[in-house]
């Protein structure tokens, strides 16, 4: 098999983003982010969530990291500051006007 017929079959699923390489939230407990796999309480949850946007917002690619979530609509986690809910929210309303 060619050189090039090799890399045609197996492209990237993604492309890097460089900007991903400069978050706060690459030194801190991903677990924040993200909900686990058991019950979490509500208290458990809005502090869990605090936490996260306390990382988000010392951020220096908040921005990027907002604008990429939003492009995408990824489902799961605190992403540019912004819970799963409030993303659904503002894309809703970006939608309706």
């Amino acid at each position: 098999m060619s050189r090039r017929s090799t890399t045609q079959l197996s492209p990237s699923p993604r492309p890097p983003r460089e900007w991903q390489q400069h978050g706060r939230c690459r030194d801190a407990d991903a677990e924040l982010f993200f909900p686990p796999f058991e019950v979490e309480s509500t208290g458990a949850r809005h502090v869990r969530e605090a936490a996260a946007k306390a990382v988000c917002a010392e951020c220096p690619v908040l921005e990027e990291c907002r604008d990429w979530v939003l492009a995408v609509d990824e489902p799961h986690g605190i992403w540019g500051g912004l819970t799963e809910s409030e993303r659904r929210e503002l894309l809703y309303a970006r939608r309706a006007s």
